[in-house]
């Protein structure tokens, strides 16, 4: 077009004035929109014309059409699992089932901005109505797959059990095998394994898994939470959900809080309950004790409250 508009503009100074005005005739013209405020005069730019008529407005069709068919294939490959993410700081998750869908949820109702790689080896996309959430086809285990998702540059890797395989035993295995390749190409990411035996613990422990989740202890604690201690439940399913009421943040530490005590008085002041120091949940009846400087203080509250605390807008 750049080149049409400038042999326009040659062709037709005095009718054009400017070299933008013939960019614009041309473009009018091969787009048949035509509005007759500029048009040729001379023989030179009328036969010119003519070729816009026979082979611009089928050249820019052309191009049209290529533009549409990217735009599709694109897509296409976006269902398919076929492109590399590029972004960071996202989460990936890997193993599609029903609580990787529930994890999808809860990640995005903490955070609709947050970006989500999903690993699995389906044939296609299993939430594409959801643009935050990338999905790439293969295997989780495998490092040229992990490189896709942009494993390096991710902030947070869930690694759930993959219940479509009967023995459970398999299930660690497999799950096993994704931790050790994710603390091979990029240890530095926090990587959390749902694990379906607890003796499979240890296995997990040596490839330094940052943290793991017991997929049957969960369920079985929380049903007989509810039959022997009523509501019992209920609290624990709203800690661990932040679709509604108070839920459990991390808060930076002051350097005026000298003793556990001090933070505690201080938060609750401010609408929190100190509840622990990392996995601690006795510094309550340590509040005489002072903070160690690798404290990890959790409070709970309500989002609003957190965001006070930690200095948030």
């Amino acid at each position: 077009m750049t080149g049409s508009a400038t042999i326009a503009y040659l062709l037709e100074q005095s009718t054009f004035g400017t070299w933008f005005n013939a960019l614009y005739w041309v473009m009018t013209t091969m787009a048949t929109v035509g509005y007759g405020d500029f048009f040729a005069t001379t023989v030179g730019g009328k036969l010119f014309t003519l070729f816009l008529y026979i082979f611009g407005i089928g050249l820019l069709s052309l191009v049209i059409g290529k533009v549409i068919d990217s735009i599709g294939s694109i897509q296409r490959q976006r269902e398919a699992g076929t492109l590399s993410y590029h972004g960071r700081d996202h989460v990936i998750i890997m193993n599609w089932s029903k609580k990787a869908k529930s994890a999808v949820q809860e990640i995005l109702t903490y955070d609709e901005k947050a970006q989500i790689v999903m690993i699995d080896e389906l044939e296609r996309h299993p939430i594409k109505d959801l643009h935050q959430v990338h999905f790439i086809s293969g295997d989780p285990s495998a490092e040229d797959v992990l490189r896709k998702a942009g494993l390096e540059t991710a902030k947070a890797a869930i690694v759930f059990a993959d219940t479509r395989i009967e023995d459970t035993s398999l299930i660690d295995g497999k799950s096993l095998m994704i931790a050790s390749s994710i603390e091979r190409i990029a240890p530095q990411v926090h990587t959390t394994v749902e694990i379906m035996h607890e003796k499979h613990i240890q296995n997990f422990r040596f490839v330094q898994v940052n943290e793991f989740v017991l997929s049957h202890d969960a369920i079985s604690s929380l049903a007989v939470r509810a039959a022997l201690q009523e509501g019992n439940s209920a609290v624990i399913s709203q800690l661990i959900s932040r679709e509604q009421g108070d839920d459990i943040y991390e808060v930076p530490r002051k350097s005026e809080w000298r003793t556990y005590g001090d933070a505690f008085q201080d938060l609750l002041r401010q609408g929190a309950t100190l509840l622990a120091d990392r996995s601690d949940l006795s510094i309550n009846r340590r509040l005489n004790d002072p903070i160690p400087s690798e404290a990890r203080l959790y409070v709970v509250s309500d989002e609003a409250t957190y965001r006070r605390i930690a200095g948030k807008p």
